[in-house]
């Protein structure tokens, strides 16, 4: 099982890659329009505020299958959100 420690460290980590990546690409290629990256850099912040607060939750019965749950999130949010920094 995750815990909570650990979860959160994984949302930070990943969430502040994606935003870094995006801001390392707007440096690089200082041409295109830096809209679609920041828009990145918002919902990245976004969807790290979600995660946290679903982490957070108290009312949960079963935190290890909560947990899973929250990974199993991070991961589709994640790759959608690099889909997205690709497409730049």
């Amino acid at each position: 099982m995750a815990s909570k420690r650990l979860l959160k460290k994984d949302v930070n980590y990943v969430m502040g890659d994606i935003i870094d990546a995006a801001y390392i690409h707007q440096m690089a290629n200082p041409k295109e329009d830096p809209a679609k990256s920041e828009a990145i850099v918002d919902e990245a912040i976004k969807e790290y505020d979600e995660l946290i607060t679903k982490i957070n939750r108290r009312d949960v019965e079963n935190k290890q299958k909560h947990f899973k749950e929250v990974q199993a999130d991070l991961e589709t949010k994640a790759k959608a959100l690099i889909e997205k920094l690709n497409a730049l």
